[in-house]
């Protein structure tokens, strides 16, 4: 009994730390570009965002990238809230014949909610880089005067605070189900 309790709890605190980790930014990724002609310089953001799942699925939808937009929303928003749902639907139908199946076909799907830490893996590798710099040096010749031109752009990325909300959910909701799971066979 105190296994299927404190897998309750967790769950709920799981559910509790998913909210701001698909609301939050999950990393922000800045991009800037600088030229320097003969001493004096110019520097341009470019790219300047914080983003975070639900965002990610939006700009994605908006730009018809449809198919990744439908997969990230599918397992880390989706099936989330689902298996959410039945843990907390099991835990209220006690020492039923439905607790036992919601929970085994959380339990079947719960393999499938590691796609939503392999999808959040994917995003921020995809979409991530550390302090990558590119640099192009020119020396252009006009009028017989000697111009150097170097131009060179940094990208900066770090993960942010709804990176670390979403990995809590996902151990959390993983311990509390196994935990709820295994209470069964305690009986």
């Amino acid at each position: 009994m105190f296994k299927k309790h404190l897998g309750f709890s967790f769950n709920l605190i799981a559910i509790i730390l998913f909210i701001p980790g698909i609301l939050l930014p999950m990393f922000s990724l800045t991009m800037e570009m600088t030229a320097k002609v003969s001493g004096a310089s110019m520097t341009s953001d470019l790219v300047n965002k914080e983003l975070s799942l639900l965002t990610t699925i939006q700009e994605l939808w908006q730009d018809e990238r449809l198919l990744v937009a439908g997969l990230i929303f599918a397992f880390s928003i989706a099936i989330p809230i689902i298996k959410s749902l039945l843990v907390t639907w099991s835990y209220i139908k006690k020492h039923t014949a439905i607790e036992r199946k919601l929970l085994n076909f959380v339990a079947l799907i719960g393999k499938w909610s590691m796609a939503d830490v392999f999808v959040v893996a994917i995003f921020l590798a995809v979409l991530s880089t550390d302090h990558a710099q590119t640099s192009d040096h020119q020396q252009l010749s006009m009028f017989g005067f000697k111009i150097d031109l170097l131009i060179s752009s940094e990208t900066l990325s770090n993960i942010g605070p709804g990176f670390y909300y979403f990995l809590g959910y996902c151990v959390l909701s993983l311990l509390g189900t196994q935990l709820s799971q295994s209470s069964l066979k305690d009986k």
